[in-house]
């Protein structure tokens, strides 16, 4: 799976992306738009961690 796969089915991968970061909330999904750079920046916004942690897990989870 690609991240072009992911943007264009965003109604579909929203659940799946809150499954995996519960935290994130439906209006901050709706806002994310499926934009990689959006999801990485609120990923850590609100787990406090840093760039490159949030591209690790986003890689983790484009491969899983």
């Amino acid at each position: 799976m690609n991240w072009d796969q992911i943007e264009g089915d965003w109604k579909q991968f929203k659940g799946k992306v809150k499954e995996k970061w519960g935290k994130l909330t439906d209006d901050e999904l709706n806002t994310i738009e499926g934009k990689r750079d959006r999801l990485a920046g609120k990923i850590q916004e609100k787990y406090g961690i840093v760039k490159e942690e949030a591209e690790k897990q986003l890689n983790e989870f484009l491969d899983s």
